[in-house]
């Protein structure tokens, strides 16, 4: 079983997101979408027909979202098998978050490293 096939977002704590991503955008080329994120397009490595993205996103510096970690920054990584992968992380101790989001773009979980950073797995929906 593949765990990570790759890394869906990266998401980073800013004081003012809006006035950072502007500084993004123009230094770094980072299109800025109307939700203040952008994307990252690419194709698979080993099917260059299958398109995907990476979404690299700012937060404001108090957002709840990457609670319960003290970090600054949460990677979401992409992962072929939910349940499957859960299961295994879970006979291995991994801290997992009980919390589970299915939504129309795919499927979330959430766990911890050892040193308390949240990470979050994206299982992207059939064909996508």
């Amino acid at each position: 079983m593949k765990r990570v096939t790759g890394i869906g977002g990266i998401f980073f704590k800013a004081n003012d997101p809006k006035k950072l991503h502007e500084w993004y955008e123009k230094h770094l080329g980072l299109k800025r979408e109307p939700d203040n994120y952008s994307m990252l397009h690419w194709r698979e490595a080993d099917d260059p027909e299958k398109r995907g993205t990476t979404v690299w996103s700012l937060f404001k510096k108090d957002t709840k979202y990457f609670d319960p970690s003290q970090s600054s920054f949460m990677i979401n990584y992409r992962v072929e098998n939910m349940d499957a992968l859960l299961a295994v992380l879970r006979e291995e101790g991994v801290e997992i978050d009980p919390k589970r989001d299915d939504t129309d773009y795919g499927r979330f979980a959430w766990i911890m490293d050892p040193e308390g950073n949240r990470i979050e797995l994206w299982e992207p929906p059939a064909g996508g």
